[in-house]
């Protein structure tokens, strides 16, 4: 049986994470030891090692939850998995896409602000931002 302190620490979390799992029913209530304190089975480790291998994928706590009560259910899937992956895949894409489009915006103003310094202006005003913000207004 592991404490909350130990479980935190095996999985890199702050014990509040713990505690904020268990009110949004993440993972169940822990036993309780003679002392009072909240102890870990392994059941509870292998619950909480799915949860931290779906943030890692990028699974909402939401996804998350409800993909365990799924599995708590037994109607879990292949297909089910499957359907809440390639939607999580297509919502990467998406924001890949938006992270590529700003990307694209920066690089002209790094390159500006590059020749400026590269200018030895390197203690005037600079302006291009808000050069971007006017031209942006016409």
């Amino acid at each position: 049986m592991n404490r909350v302190s130990d479980v935190a620490r095996t999985f890199g979390l702050n014990p509040q994470t713990l505690y904020y799992y268990e009110r949004i029913g993440l993972i169940p209530a822990p036993e309780r030891n003679d002392s009072g304190y909240r102890v870990f089975n392994d059941q509870d480790l292998a619950r909480l090692s799915l949860i931290e291998r779906a943030k890692t994928l990028g699974l909402t706590l939401d996804e998350i939850k409800e993909i365990l009560q799924l599995q708590a259910g037994n109607t879990l899937t292949c297909c089910d998995i499957h359907e809440r992956l390639r939607k999580k895949l297509e919502q990467i894409e998406i924001k890949i896409t938006q992270l590529q489009e700003l990307k694209a915006e920066l690089l002209p103003l790094i390159h500006r602000c590059e020749e400026q310094l590269s200018q030895q202006k390197i203690h005037t005003d600079c302006g291009v931002l808000a050069e971007e913000i006017s031209v942006g207004k016409s």
